[in-house]
């Protein structure tokens, strides 16, 4: 699997971010346009086939308001210090990848609210819309684009994952606790219980009344509902792996590092490990102790020490929440070797502020996860 790959046609960038409509998403419109698409001529039956161009409007009503959402969460975040790596509309609406993100409960809880809250105001501009005289057509899809945000950000704010109420039940319980993965792990189980809730309120509480959810209605929760278990039940998961791996404390495998600029000879380098510093301040590369032994003594002078240097394939360098905090750091190496599906031969630690804190090699942090994993 090629995780370079793009998620789907790539329509724009905001703030540097780029912009993907996923192949899943023309999937839901196309099923939305069919299903909508009668509504519409029931309502307006002098449309006739153009209920279709309507329902299609709707789709498009639709992309903008999970475009919006996930542009809010975007900015919130660029604004609390995450680093956004996409923004993509799919099957389930939308999402935002972050590589990088803020260590403290009151940014994520920011950054998780700002969503929903852009779809209701989109829904409150809506209704402003409504108090106008508006044609039949523009009354019924700015009534049905009302209604979709108004839905859109109440059901977000149930609490619990995977839904953007679900991160807030986490800061919740982080900020309570000073532990993240306790949080995690409360906001699992609480979005088990609201899958729980969903599924009795649109499913089991109409078909004891005698008024059963129609054959798509129920395949429509079903999928909602399986969508919703799967990402609460991983994030239990994920919660409790990484407190197991709080077990292993960081400093039990981070190796000696010494730092030095990148434009110094062999003879300037330190007796360590040694990592190259360019004059932007930026990690240049690796220079393993004992290197300089390659070039005779004479030459030591005369031979920058960059020639000697070494830049390790996959992602290699990390930066930690915490340097303080261990547990959290031997995480924050596993989720990002995850992220880019490779541990790095050689991995160089940096702290939050870009300091060097050490080096760990590739069979130290694999062992280290397998320990605490048993």
């Amino acid at each position: 699997m090629n995780r370079n790959a793009a998620p789907g046609l790539k329509i724009g960038s905001l703030r540097g971010v780029p912009v993907f409509i996923g192949g899943s998403w023309v999937l839901i419109a196309i099923v939305i346009v069919a299903t909508f698409g009668p509504q519409v001529q029931r309502a307006l039956p002098e449309l006739g086939g153009l209920a279709y161009i309507v329902a299609l409007a709707y789709v498009v009503g639709l992309l903008i308001s999970v475009l919006v959402h996930e542009a809010a969460h975007t900015l919130a975040g660029q604004w609390r210090g995450f680093e956004v790596h996409q923004i993509v509309a799919d099957l389930w609406g939308g999402h935002t990848s972050f590589t990088r993100e803020d260590s403290s409960p009151a940014s994520s809880a920011i950054v998780a609210v700002v969503g929903p809250l852009s779809n209701a105001l989109l829904a409150v501009a809506g209704w402003g819309a409504l108090q106008f005289g508006l044609p039949d057509v523009a009354h019924l899809l700015v009534v049905a684009f009302t209604w979709a945000n108004a839905l859109v950000a109440a059901f977000n704010l149930l609490p619990g994952f995977p839904l953007d109420g679900g991160h807030l039940v986490e800061a919740a319980v982080w900020g309570a606790t000073g532990n993240r993965n306790k949080g995690t792990v409360a906001a699992g189980w609480c979005g088990r219980l609201v899958t729980l809730a969903v599924v009795g309120v649109l499913v089991v509480w109409p078909l004891v009344n005698g008024r059963p959810l129609s054959m798509i209605g129920t395949v429509w929760v079903a999928l909602i509902a399986s969508f919703m278990w799967f990402g609460a039940s991983s994030a239990v998961q994920r919660g409790k792996v990484n407190n197991q791996l709080g077990s292993v404390a960081l400093g039990d495998i981070l190796r000696p590092l010494a730092v030095a600029a990148a434009d110094i000879t062999v003879a300037g380098l330190p007796p360590a490990d040694t990592l190259l510093v360019g004059g932007d301040q930026q990690a240049a590369g690796f220079v393993p102790a004992g290197s300089a032994m390659a070039v005779p003594i004479e030459r030591r002078a005369l031979t920058p020490a960059h020639a000697l240097m070494i830049v390790p394939t996959g992602p290699w360098l990390v930066q930690v929440e915490n340097e303080n905090t261990a547990g959290h750091d031997l995480g924050a190496l596993v989720e990002h070797a995850s992220r880019h599906g490779e541990v790095a031969e050689r991995t160089v630690v940096l702290t939050a502020d870009g300091r060097p804190l050490g080096w760990i090699a590739r069979d130290d942090l694999i062992n280290a996860v397998s320990r605490a994993l048993t």
